[in-house]
């Protein structure tokens, strides 16, 4: 999608601190973060929020792609959260599905 910032994260148009890639995932720093670590985990292929996803296993390699980030973030021992806001209501901004990596302090429940 040629106006999703995020397809143009992945195609180069729009730098981003990038942490980590694959062929089908990419993970850069967010901009604004709201922990010490906040990495954004996407999948390369547009896919606009998880209500129009329809690839489990696309899903399920995103998680498995987040457990890694945070692993390579060192976070994995002490503990970390991985967040999918779903459409503007729950806080969605780009309307490119994302997992939100977040660590380093202690997260707090309920969120929101």
């Amino acid at each position: 999608m040629s106006d999703c910032l995020f397809c143009r994260i992945v195609a180069g148009e729009i730098p981003a601190n990038r942490v980590t890639e694959t062929k089908q995932f990419l993970a850069f720093r967010d901009i604004n973060p709201q922990a010490p670590t906040h990495v954004l985990a996407i999948p390369k292929q547009h896919v606009a929020s998880l209500n129009e996803a329809d690839d489990a296993m696309l899903i399920g390699e995103l998680l498995l792609f987040a457990r890694d980030v945070a692993a390579g973030e060192g976070l994995a021992d002490d503990g970390y959260r991985v967040v999918l806001n779903t459409n503007a209501g729950a806080g969605q901004t780009v309307f490119h599905i994302h997992a939100h990596i977040l660590g380093g302090r202690a997260m707090r429940w309920p969120p929101g």
